[in-house]
């Protein structure tokens, strides 16, 4: 299980005296644990992953506000946070791949208009779960509606 992946590495960042590293981990950790506790059982890899998302989304946020602040310092903390969060998520989808997905997705549904866009969405989802940003997702299936 991904928690078990995040605390196995926690544990070898702290005897390998990885302190930065060991806190972004602490902060992971903690979140997959509070999570589990608010559902009330066992996280699936599925919703550890969507956690982490959630993680490494708030670090790349933070990030900007540092930087816009002038922050360096705290800018890259939240940078390295990120990243090593992130290593524990799946690889991105490339462009193309994620294309052929919006494409089948679409055929599939028959979709021929932008406003049909939540009938492609609920389709091309499913398949780029933890791969693709939605936001991304939504603006590729809305250029290919849009013809």
């Amino acid at each position: 299980m991904l928690i078990d992946d995040v605390q196995q590495a926690m544990f070898a960042s702290m005897k390998a005296r990885r302190s930065e590293e060991t806190g972004a981990l602490r902060l992971a950790l903690s979140a997959l644990r509070s999570a589990t506790k608010d559902a009330g059982h066992d996280l699936s890899d599925d919703e550890a992953v969507a956690v982490l998302q959630r993680e490494v989304k708030n670090r790349r946020e933070a990030e900007r506000i540092y930087r816009e602040a002038g922050r360096s310092d705290r800018a890259g903390q939240e940078a390295f946070q990120a990243e090593v969060i992130g290593r524990f998520l799946p690889s991105p989808l490339d462009a193309g791949e994620l294309a052929r997905i919006v494409d089948q997705a679409i055929a599939d549904s028959g979709a021929s208009d932008p406003r049909e866009l939540g009938k492609v969405m609920g389709r091309v989802m499913p398949a780029v779960r933890g791969r693709a940003d939605g936001n991304q997702v939504r603006e590729l299936v809305l250029e290919r509606l849009r013809g």
